[in-house]
């Protein structure tokens, strides 16, 4: 049976990249069903860009929302993503994956990681592992993501697993919120170790280092993660580089979020689920962070 894929790509200001990632998903093996970019109020090349991508290839559907005049982290991309989720003209698809438009990956990237829900039936979200080009070589992106965790970068839902997670959340967060109602609905969450993909702008060079660091403290803050796991993380992270960067960013992010009451989830069972699962691991008991 062919596997039938959907993508949804929310780009913005991505036309020194975005050529790269038309020309890797042209080159695939297995061609997706339908590609939906959402042209995030760009102000570059990225327009005429796509419009001559999709006058090549008619899997291509292009969204154009106006331009907000800034960046908004962890919320825009989401409201993006479902504003081309409204665009989805394939009904009968078996796989949805949101792509950001700044990699690229070889030609066998997606039937490969196919390969891998095929070998287990309970993976409902999967993807490659996201590496940055240095020096010639690709490397991990980031060496501290625990194995459950599927970069926002490269996200494939299974349809099944899809349907039984429920709407993204419009916030930041929403790349580990998802993968936690996965787990707990008794899904696996998995990054490929064998599968890579480039990714040309290193997470956090939008925003800069305190700024993607704060932001992810406040992400976890929102998915309610517990004080006691998120402190000792913290502090895990004030050796690595950006040395005490890092690890001071997300405190202030997480416990912020308390000082200025922002609200959570209001999936208790989920906050109920993922405390327990991180109560293990600060216990060293085997969990989704073992």
């Amino acid at each position: 049976m062919r596997i039938r894929y959907v993508i949804i790509s929310p780009v913005r200001n991505e036309a020194a990249h975005l050529p790269g990632t038309i020309e890797s998903l042209a080159s695939q093996t297995i061609t997706p069903a339908q590609w939906i970019v959402v042209d995030d109020g760009s102000t570059d090349e990225t327009p005429s860009i796509l419009r001559e991508a999709a006058g090549r290839h008619p899997w291509i559907t292009i969204v154009t929302r106006g331009d907000r005049g800034s960046r908004k982290p962890g919320t825009g991309v989401i409201e993006a993503f479902y504003d081309g989720f409204a665009k989805l003209a394939v009904p009968s698809w078996d796989f949805l994956v949101k792509l950001d438009g700044d990699v690229s990956f070889d030609a066998a990237y997606f039937e490969s990681c196919f390969a891998e829900f095929s070998k287990d039936t309970k993976l409902g979200i999967g993807g490659g592992t996201v590496c940055n080009l240095r020096n010639g070589e690709l490397v991990r992106e980031s060496s501290v993501d625990p194995a459950f965790h599927v970069r926002g970068a490269t996200k494939i839902y299974k349809r099944a697993c899809w349907d039984g997670i429920g709407e993204l959340i419009r916030a930041p967060g929403w790349d580990t919120l998802d993968e936690l109602k996965a787990n707990m609905l008794g899904w696996k969450t998995l990054t490929f170790p064998g599968i890579k993909l480039t990714h040309h702008k290193p997470a956090g060079s939008k925003d800069g280092n305190w700024v993607n660091w704060v932001k992810n403290g406040r992400a976890n803050y929102i998915v309610g993660y517990h004080p006691a796991f998120m402190f000792l993380k913290s502090i895990s992270r004030m050796p690595r580089k950006p040395y005490a960067i890092g690890g001071i960013g997300l405190l202030v992010g997480f416990f912020g979020g308390y000082l200025k009451r922002e609200p959570q989830i209001s999936d208790r069972d989920l906050i109920k689920f993922l405390r327990k699962e991180q109560v293990k691991r600060m216990f060293l008991q085997p969990s989704l962070w073992s």
